[in-house]
């Protein structure tokens, strides 16, 4: 997969699916399959048109371009979106972007496609110039309810990763350095691998989760892990990611952890005492290595 800026693109004839595709979910599948292309905005055009709404996002740009690949995605073009370029109006974009920078033979949106300044275009816009052949996709439903981002988010901020990675079509990857921590797991039997959320990142829910998690070598192991404050103690931490890998030795510290939920198994809890805590870690554990498969 090649990622390439906007102001690098060779001009060549294209097939082009444009969108922000964040999550690169079921729907924004419908929209890409057939392009070998797509268009992209960094940052989410939200942050700059309006800050105060913008998405905590699914996927970073180098995941949205390893999920593009899967797709037979050849290159992946980044708009770096600045008020300059939001600036620009729905005919400019189409001139100065498609047709006149990257060279579009077709153009692929989903049905509520909106661009140029103040959402001035829409899938019309696109249909109405001759230059190339434009295709609108519909909205993408599943079980009678439209796959988006937005319901991908509240599914995922919920604890419900089952759903959310059935409606994106992969489970939910978390990434991050491995960072020091209090080293709490470790006394009790149990040491983890602390990640601290991300900002602006979308982060599941408290709870515990089942989990597969890989490392920068490519290794992976089946994990449980824990996204909440550590209610048993005093943490100056605040909200953490610890994912404890089952049957690994070794440092992680520094290393870059990537790890996935495909499914919730309990709320956050406060125990009457450490053993009680001990002993729901160790079914915790074993839960996880009875359910997930690597």
């Amino acid at each position: 997969m090649k990622i390439t800026p906007l102001a690098e693109a060779q001009r060549r004839a294209r097939t082009v699916a444009v969108g922000t595709f964040d999550g690169v979910h079921l729907g924004h599948r419908e929209v890409i399959v057939g392009a070998d292309t797509v268009l992209t905005f960094d940052p989410h055009p939200m942050s700059v048109i309006s800050p105060k709404g913008t998405p905590l996002l699914l996927t970073t740009t180098e995941r949205k371009a390893e999920l593009l690949a899967g797709l037979g995605v050849e290159e992946l073009i980044v708009v770096s979106f600045d008020a300059e370029f939001a600036a620009r109006s729905a005919d400019q974009f189409i001139d100065q972007v498609l047709v006149d920078g990257i060279g579009v033979e077709e153009v692929r949106v989903g049905g509520n496609f909106r661009f140029g300044h103040k959402a001035q275009g829409n899938p019309e816009s696109l249909l109405a110039d001759d230059r190339f052949k434009t295709t609108v996709v519909p909205l993408f439903e599943l079980d009678g309810e439209t796959v988006s981002s937005n319901r991908i988010r509240q599914l995922i901020e919920a604890g419900d990763v089952a759903t959310a990675g059935r409606l994106l079509g992969t489970p939910f990857l978390y990434s991050g350095k491995v960072e020091h921590g209090e080293e709490r797991g470790r006394e009790l039997g149990y040491p983890t691998a602390n990640i601290n959320p991300r900002a602006g990142f979308c982060t599941p829910g408290r709870g515990v989760y089942t989990g597969r998690a890989e490392l920068d070598d490519g290794s992976s192991y089946i994990a449980a892990i824990s996204v909440g404050l550590r209610p048993m103690f005093e943490s100056q931490l605040g909200l953490q990611v610890e994912a404890f890998l089952l049957d690994f030795e070794g440092d992680l510290y520094g290393r870059l952890l990537r790890v996935e939920f495909p499914e919730w198994l309990r709320g956050e809890a406060s125990f009457d005492s450490v053993d009680a805590l001990v002993e729901q870690m160790a079914k915790d554990v074993e839960m996880a290595r009875a359910r997930v498969g690597l």
